[in-house]
């Protein structure tokens, strides 16, 4: 609380907020007004937020143990935005820059996440937001959102990719703002991620870990790094360390997946629109992409949870299962950090199939029985 004060007190004084008092949770207003200077805005653009941005950097200490030889591992935990997942960062600046524009309606294509930032953003702004989703391919946790936040839901038979042409498609011919990550605008939100973590840590860790689907986010990524190293607030530039379920892995396997298939549905994406930044992020940070089984990522997801305290969604996962099968390859001491891109709460389904705890059910409201079962 002190540190707190002391903050509100130093931006009194220079008469605006420090960034470092936002991120103490004083003042914190959103990614636009905290990064206005690295942002494409002007006095002219109206800011829509849900103070997203801020999340933590958490060290996993049970990862870490495993890896060993003095590895420090982070998790960079997106699924503490406001709607749970790392499209807020972009949607804020997305639906800010269309409501600039007058724009009255935004559409999306969805596996589940960008659908509910998309809505609630949109609905704050006062457009219609219209999604179009794989029909039977979202998680539940995601469909509640978008449909509670408003959005006009078109389910289409076919899977993300096709749901993706017909949006860029319907937003060529009419009047509606496509907010999917082609959208330049997404990324330069999402950027900001890569600011907090060398705002965070000092300096651009040695790894960064990222699931990839389609593609964006790694991308965005790999901007921010960027501008934070020409502008010398950063000495190195991470490797980038990019992961895809092994059922959808077009990155990995550098060719279209028509049918892809994975546990991990908001990276179930065969054809990334952002493939060929990708490429170029892995090839300038001499970076590597790997695909990992469905069962590496249930594995990956549930140590995050039991052992770390964590639950995140299953395309989360994906960065720590990546790091744990290169375990060998990391160099000794070096500095990690694994994205978790979503709040597990978006997939209850999957927590309820896929954990190792003791449930008891159907039990008598005794006290001692439940004590014998406790073993006390």
């Amino acid at each position: 609380m002190t540190d707190c004060k002391n903050e509100i007190i130093n931006s009194v004084l220079n008469k605006t907020p420090t960034r470092e008092a936002m991120k103490a949770n004083c003042t914190w207003p959103g990614l636009i007004k905290a990064y206005k200077e690295w942002l494409p805005v002007n006095k002219e653009t109206p800011i829509v937020t849900l103070q997203e941005g801020a999340t933590p950097l958490i060290e996993l200490k049970a990862i870490e143990a495993i890896i060993g030889n003095g590895v420090k591992v982070h998790a960079k935990y997106d699924g503490l935005n406001p709607t749970g997942s790392f499209k807020d960062r972009g949607m804020t600046l997305a639906i800010s820059k269309a409501k600039e524009e007058k724009c009255e309606a935004v559409i999306c294509a969805s596996t589940g996440n960008t659908s509910a930032s998309a809505a609630a953003y949109a609905r704050r702004a006062g457009m219609r937001a219209f999604v179009v989703i794989p029909d039977g391919y979202v998680a539940q946790g995601k469909l509640a959102q978008a449909l509670v936040y408003g959005a006009e839901v078109l389910a289409i038979r076919g899977n993300f990719d096709r749901a993706l042409d017909i949006v860029q498609e319907i937003a060529n011919k009419y009047p509606v703002t496509l907010v999917n990550s082609v959208n330049p605008f997404r990324l330069h939100g999402q950027k900001t991620a890569a600011f907090e973590i060398i705002e965070s840590l000092g300096e651009a860790p040695d790894w960064l870990c990222i699931p990839m689907g389609n593609a964006g986010n790694i991308s965005a990524y790999w901007m921010g790094f960027n501008e934070y190293f020409q502008a010398r607030k950063s000495t190195k530039l991470p490797q980038m360390m990019g992961f895809q379920a092994r059922g959808s892995a077009p990155l990995v396997f550098n060719k279209t997946i028509k049918d892809p298939k994975t546990i991990a549905t908001a990276i179930r994406i065969g054809n990334p629109v952002n493939k060929e930044k990708a490429f170029i992020a892995k090839e300038k940070s001499n970076g590597s992409f790997l695909d990992v089984t469905d069962e590496e990522i249930v594995n990956a997801y549930k140590l995050l949870g039991k052992e770390e305290g964590i639950f995140c969604e299953p395309a989360s996962a994906a960065s720590v299962a990546g790091l744990l099968k290169r375990k060998e390859e990391i160099p000794s001491n070096a500095t990690i950090v694994c994205v978790l891109t979503g709040n597990g709460l978006k997939d209850p389904d999957c927590a309820i199939k896929n954990n190792d705890a003791a449930f008891y059910s159907d039990l008598d409201p005794d006290i001692n029985k439940i004590a014998n079962i406790m073993g006390l």
